[in-house]
């Protein structure tokens, strides 16, 4: 075996290659290495997952529940991109580090299969585990800079309303009315292109409507700066994560949809919006883990995947790189890769991608950048008691302050030098337009220049109403997501992109099983129900991975509950009637242009 440099050690944890070895067979560089496991029967299996996102860690949990053998293998650390991590050198006077994340989280009550999954893992005085640490913001708001911003009052789940398609279009109206600044032709346009949207059939929807962006659908180049801001991309950015004039009118209709229906109680797992009380490794990913390790799971994090072994026919096995930076092949009886697809990609041969077209498919897919940057307070800021977005903002910002949603873990008691009061988590979508201060985009700005950049645009956004929002004498510090390296410079990178969805993406995303026998995909690139680069999408693809494997190895195990979005009953007859439409050519009844 050779060595081939060190991975990163700073999460490492699990159990010692010796462990691995025993559950996998790994090769080890020694004589006294494990002999490789032989297949048994279904339920005594072995399985390598590789990645320790949401979709691996669920993948793991569905699989050792039914007695497989479940060791994982991950790069950096344990929650992907969902994990919360600690501000180095940051703790002080007996306090844990200050809280840093990718991004702040965001579960809405239109998730099914996630919440399922946080109300299996048990957490210390909770009915329902992990789930009872949700918890629901008041309110959103668009904020403007040099205009009144928006307030919105979040609402629960709702009991359920009629649903008629008149009545649906009252309920939108009236929501969208609220925003004072929008001409009620364009409030009146926009409802009629839901419409459009809520009773197209299946067909019309993975086709025309998903080649079709969600800019074009919804005419947001002809309509007003109100209307382009607060319609077209201020509510697909809060809800959908994506951009607007890329995204494909499927997939941003979907969700929309969906956040309809749970606003009038339909289909509705709880309230439109919720997050959880804590950081996410104290409130989900930690006692995930610890549950894990419970069922048998076994852990080498600081491992990272080089290439799936493939002479043909089946995967033989792993190229790994250690923790300490030595090269180990990992074999297992099946292999889940719940990489994000910009990792898979360059672990999969080209007779991988011959002997399944759609792992060759998956070279189409595209990763853009979204990466959170977190301001420490010394003062809570008399801000929106939720979500806050910076519509107006160069760099497409959202926000939430967390010390009020956190009320078990007061910042200034548990955390940091004891002066912080609280935490205000910022996305960043845009990387690649001109900011306000310097006159340069994100990836061409020095990390203290993003930091500054985004504090200015945000002081834009809360400060123009005749009060002090934020101010630079109550900025403790600031923490930048560490996978961003490199801006600044000509060769800035990412190590945590998210996938979009711009038109025909659809029509690329693989499906959990793959023609490789003993080889299957899990990541919120999989095709899978909620049609967007979601934690909900990540672990419905863990699920779906888990079932294949079930399914190929003819286990009698119980199957993994996969629930779809919501689909109104009382929406079938119009959709049905839209089916007959589409395969004649004719458009959508409603759909006057």
């Amino acid at each position: 075996m050779t060595r081939t440099g060190s991975t990163r050690r700073t999460f490492v944890a699990g159990t010692a290659a010796a462990g691995a070895a025993a559950a996998l067979g790994v090769e080890a560089p020694v004589a006294s290495a494990a002999a490789r496991t032989a297949p048994g029967t279904a339920s005594g299996q072995s399985v390598a997952v590789l990645g320790g996102g949401v979709a691996g860690l669920t993948a793991a949990h569905e699989l050792a529940e039914r007695g497989f053998r479940v060791t994982l293998f991950e790069r950096r650390a344990l929650g992907g991109k969902a994990r919360s991590m600690d501000v180095p050198d940051s703790a002080k006077g007996g306090r844990k580090p200050l809280p840093a994340e990718h991004g702040f989280r965001f579960i809405p009550g239109i998730y099914h299969n996630l919440p399922d999954t946080m109300r299996r893992i048990p957490f210390p005085g909770n009915a329902h585990g992990v789930w009872d640490n949700l918890v629901a913001p008041k309110e959103m708001m668009f904020a403007r800079t040099g205009q009144e911003d928006l307030r919105l009052p979040m609402p629960g789940a709702g009991t359920p309303q009629p649903l008629t398609l008149d009545d649906i279009r009252r309920a939108l109206t009236g929501v969208l009315g609220t925003f004072q600044r929008l001409p009620a032709r364009e409030v009146a346009y926009f409802v009629d292109r839901l419409a459009v949207f809520l009773t197209s059939c299946q067909e019309r929807r993975d086709n025309q409507w998903e080649s079709v962006p969600w800019w074009t659908f919804t005419r947001a180049a002809q309509m007003s700066y109100d209307y382009q801001r607060i319609l077209a991309v201020g509510v697909t950015r809060n809800i959908v994560a994506t951009k607007a004039e890329e995204a494909s009118t499927r997939t941003v209709g979907s969700l929309l949809e969906a956040f309809a229906f749970n606003a009038l109680g339909r289909g509705a797992d709880g309230p439109l919006d919720r997050i959880l009380n804590a950081p996410t490794n104290e409130a989900w990913i930690d006692p995930w883990v610890a549950q894990l390790r419970s069922l048998g799971v076994e852990f080498n994090v600081g491992w990272t995947v080089r290439e799936v072994t493939y002479p043909g026919g089946r995967v033989t096995g792993i190229q790994i790189t250690d923790e300490s930076g030595v090269v180990r092949t990992v074999t297992a009886d099946h292999y889940v890769s719940a990489l994000p697809v910009e990792h898979a990609r360059p672990t999969w041969s080209a007779a991988m991608r011959a002997a399944d077209p759609q792992l060759a498919r998956c070279d189409l897919l595209r990763t853009d950048w979204m990466t959170g940057i977190q301001f420490y307070l010394t003062e809570r800021p008399d801000i929106v008691h939720g979500h806050v977005d910076c519509i107006d903002s160069q760099w497409s910002l959202t926000a939430i302050a967390q010390a009020e949603h956190w009320p078990r873990h007061p910042f200034a008691d548990g955390y940091g030098d004891g002066s912080v009061a609280d935490c205000l988590s910022v996305d960043i979508s845009e990387w690649d337009k001109p900011g306000i201060l310097y006159g340069k985009t994100a990836k061409q700005c020095t990390r203290d220049e993003v930091a500054r950049e985004v504090w200015a645009q945000l002081k834009a956004a809360l400060n123009d109403t005749g009060k002090t929002v934020l101010s630079d004498s109550r900025l403790h510090s600031w923490f930048l997501d560490p996978g961003v390296s490199g801006i600044g410079t000509p060769d800035p990178r990412n190590e945590d992109e998210l996938l979009i969805h711009p038109t025909g993406t659809f029509h690329n995303r693989p499906s959990a099983a793959t023609k490789i026998p003993n080889f299957y995909l899990a990541g919120d690139y999989v095709a899978v129900p909620i049609d967007l680069a979601t934690m909900e999408g990540a672990n419905t693809s863990g699920r779906l991975a888990a079932n294949a494997l079930l399914d190929r190895v003819g286990s009698t195990a119980p199957r993994c509950t996969v629930t779809p979005l919501y689909s109104a009953p009382e929406l079938d007859l119009l959709k049905n009637t839209d089916r007959l439409r589409y395969r004649i050519g004719l458009p959508n009844v409603f759909d006057l242009g």
